[in-house]
């Protein structure tokens, strides 16, 4: 399959759970545990697809995002935004900076897989 995936979330339940999704799926992945991380993390990995919480140290998830959005380099960068920030404006917000896909938490790892797949899949 060979694409790549940056997990960035502090919590470290859902880190294991997404690791685990992830090893099944057969994705190459590396894990972010605050906002910084994360931006560092997507220079040296070059992922295709990034897994991003909103509440995050150092820089928030929205940010991130939007610092990755306005960076021409990542503009085929698959953004999801996994979150418990599940509210319509902050949705709303998430896609207007450029997130591809909104998923909150508790959330089904069936769909997760799904969105991921799918969103891989189109640049194929």
């Amino acid at each position: 399959m060979g694409y790549k995936i940056v997990i960035a979330d502090d919590e470290p339940n859902i880190v294991v759970t997404l690791e685990f999704l992830l090893e099944q799926e057969g994705y190459d992945f590396v894990v972010a545990r605050d906002g910084k991380e994360a931006l560092e993390q997507v220079e040296a990995f070059d992922p295709d697809l990034i897994l991003l919480d909103i509440m995050l140290p150092e820089i928030n998830g929205y940010e991130v995002c939007q610092k990755l959005r306005e960076n021409p380099k990542f503009k085929n960068l698959k953004i999801i935004l996994l979150t418990a920030k599940g509210r319509q404006v902050e949705i709303a917000k998430g896609l207007a900076l450029g997130a591809d896909a909104y998923i909150t938490k508790p959330f089904s790892t069936k769909n997760l897989v799904q969105e991921i797949r799918t969103l891989l899949e189109q640049e194929a």
